[in-house]
């Protein structure tokens, strides 16, 4: 009787723990479901869209792959070959670091000012916010990309208006000492997100300051100096961060307007666009995710050198 005892108890202990523990899975299930529903397009997206092209990119780079024939393992050669031997990707760079350092400032700058005129209490604003942030859905398209190059080409409405004032002007898209000025122009033409944005941080500030500062003498330019600016730096902190990475990714209007080529004499071969060069229409997917890798991580590094950086010039509430 004891060894029947000795040996049916655990399994009954087992058994008993065991349907409690099932028992609690199924009703952590039935409480969860919905959300792991709902979540699942996500996660398939994510690991399927996001992550795996990822790893599988990261695998290529050190690959000589050209979509054809098996990826051939070349370990840091197509690295080496970035930093050694490529005179197109110190193009790409200047081209691109000069874009992101005169669009990102221009942008913001012009996207605070419209902000502040806005903050005014300015009539029918729900209409002026839709109006302005308009370019900022449509600028990125192909459509208006062709529309610059047309603006901006040697016969384009650009022309004709200075040629109406006596200015003979160039032909913006096909100079290489222009071209890029074009590109940033569309860029600043887009400024309605991060005005919108400004826009909200601006009515967070309370009015009160404005008038203490105003009973106290303070013109408005101190105002803004003393009191706008240092209340708005997270929002500019914020803006600058996803400006700044978006222009790094900038690619459709140097496309369409370059024809896809960078040109005149490299002055709008973006980054993206070389890189896209080499991946479709040089066939080396090696290289290219090589490429890719470098300019994830540039922007990481200019991420966390903003984070480190914005100790000290960012001024929460606390």
């Amino acid at each position: 009787m004891s060894d029947v005892m000795r040996t049916t108890a655990p399994d009954a202990i087992k058994s008993k723990y065991g349907a409690a523990a099932e028992g609690r899975f199924k009703r952590l299930w039935a409480a969860n479901a919905p959300g792991y529903l709902f979540l699942l397009p996500w996660l398939i997206g994510f690991f399927g869209l996001t992550l795996g092209p990822a790893v599988i990119s990261l695998y290529l780079s050190f690959t000589d792959f050209d979509m054809i024939r098996s990826a051939e393992w070349v370990g840091a050669a197509n690295y080496v070959r970035i930093a050694t031997a490529d005179p197109k990707f110190a193009a790409a760079m200047k081209v691109t670091l000069t874009y992101v350092v005169l669009s990102v400032p221009f942008k913001l700058t012009f996207a605070l000012l419209v902000a502040m005129a806005l903050n005014k209490g300015v009539r029918g604003l729900p209409l002026y916010r839709a109006i302005f942030y308009l370019p900022s859905l449509l600028g990125g398209s192909v459509a208006i990309a062709v529309l610059w190059r047309q603006l901006f080409a040697g016969d384009g409405l650009v022309n004709a208006a200075l040629a109406h004032l006596g200015i003979q002007g160039p032909s913006w898209i096909s100079h290489p000492s222009y071209s890029i000025y074009t590109l940033v122009a569309l860029s600043v033409w887009q400024f309605g997100s991060p005005m919108i944005i400004f826009l909200a941080g601006l009515r967070q500030i309370p009015t009160d300051m404005y008038e203490a500062a105003s009973l106290d003498g303070a013109s408005k330019f101190r105002q803004f100096y003393k009191i706008t600016l240092p209340l708005l730096t997270p929002v500019i902190f914020f803006n600058a961060v996803v400006q700044t990475i978006d222009a790094f990714k900038a690619f459709t209007p140097a496309f369409i307007i370059s024809g896809g080529t960078g040109g005149p004499i490299n002055s709008t071969l973006f980054y993206t666009l070389y890189l896209y060069q080499e991946a479709f229409g040089n066939f080396r997917m090696g290289y290219a995710s090589a490429l890719a890798w470098i300019l994830v991580l540039i922007i990481a590094i200019f991420t966390a050198f903003s984070f480190l950086t914005s100790r000290y010039w960012v001024h929460y509430d606390d």
